[in-house]
């Protein structure tokens, strides 16, 4: 379902002061409104800091210093999102400024985060399965106490691999890309519930002799399953290309955009029938209408604000965007901390 196929920011910037309210409603909160004197762009490069004029968001700002956050995922009205300094997980509630850390960095020797997913059910326990970068490892984690519950490894040294994003299948299998390694893995939901450590990560797909060609750079990245579960949907960050991964017969396949391409493809998310596909270094959303079975899509329009600071990933609850600013462009430079994940509408 397309909406508005390009959010423009036309008004002063919104921004949370972040005091402790106790909401548990899904609706976002009225956000107090102040204006910077300091004009401001669209672009990535113009947009580092969430309190820059021009932006329609609402900022949620997390604790701590130096967290590069990457990873981003919701269950209902709960988000968790990763740091790919020290590993720590946050989590938040929309509508609620108090963002707290949920999984200390280093515990668990999860000195690394990225993507994660989450294990929503009504009829099974919430999981929470996070990728290790490249540590090579997956953590898995009971979503509402904290205890861990499994963990698993593909083995692999710190410059083979890159264990960067998750999806959690309809059926709840978990699948991890590697950005360094041709390989999908799969962790079977049997395993995650039994509670293993440091299990060997299955190897569901070598790419390998397939259309989806290893190069220099990111390579695997944002994972989603398609809307008739038939298959998975791969981004690859070096290319622009978007891959389809039969989950049946492991077929795995170009996707048609009739001819676009999505340049520094990072996290995405599927909402409907429009899939979102985070353009890290474009510092903007490209909005995705795509087929069903996930073989054709066409790009139909993009999704900007000047708070996005090298967004990496995003996460859709009730209309809006939950949209993480890594500024991994900063990195050895001078980041605007407190790190943000900026809300914006679809």
């Amino acid at each position: 379902m397309n909406r508005v196929s390009r959010v423009v920011p036309v008004v002063a910037v919104a921004t949370l002061v972040l005091s402790a309210c106790g909401s548990s409603d899904s609706a976002e909160p009225a956000p107090s409104t102040t204006t910077d004197s300091t004009s401001s762009s669209a672009s990535s490069s113009a947009s580092s800091s969430a309190s820059q004029s021009s932006s329609t968001a609402t900022i949620y700002n997390l604790p701590g210093t130096g967290v590069f956050p990457e990873g981003i995922t919701a269950a209902d009205d709960t988000f968790y999102v990763t740091s790919t300094s020290d590993g720590a997980v946050f989590r938040g509630t929309v509508g609620s400024p108090d963002v707290s850390v949920f999984l200390p960095g280093g515990a668990d020797g999860r000195t690394g985060a990225a993507g994660l997913d989450v294990l929503d059910d009504d009829d099974r326990p919430d999981y929470l399965v996070i990728a290790g970068g490249a540590t090579g490892k997956v953590w898995v984690y009971d979503a509402g106490s904290g205890d861990l519950v499994a963990t698993f490894t593909n083995g692999l040294g710190t410059d083979a691999t890159f264990l960067n994003d998750v999806a959690i299948a309809d059926n709840g299998d978990a699948f991890v890309t590697d950005s360094r390694s041709p390989a999908l893995y799969r962790i079977p939901f049997d395993q995650i519930v039994a509670g293993t450590q440091d299990a060997p990560l299955e190897t569901f797909v070598n790419f390998d002799g397939s259309p989806f060609v290893y190069g220099e750079g990111f390579n695997a990245n944002g994972i989603v399953e398609n809307d008739d579960e038939s298959a998975l949907i791969v981004v690859q960050s070096s290319t622009g290309n978007l891959y389809r991964i039969d989950k049946t017969s492991k077929e795995v396949t170009q996707v048609d955009l009739g001819g676009a391409t999505l340049m520094n493809g990072d996290g995405m998310e599927t909402d409907d029938d429009t899939l979102y596909v985070v353009r890290n270094r474009d510092g903007l959303i490209a909005k995705v209408d795509l087929d069903d079975d996930g073989r054709r899509g066409t790009v139909t329009g993009e999704v900007t604000d000047a708070s996005f600071a090298y967004p990496t990933t995003v996460a859709a609850v009730d209309d809006r965007l939950l949209v993480v600013n890594s500024q991994f462009d900063k990195r050895g430079g001078e980041p605007v901390e407190p790190f943000t994940v900026s809300s914006v509408p679809e």
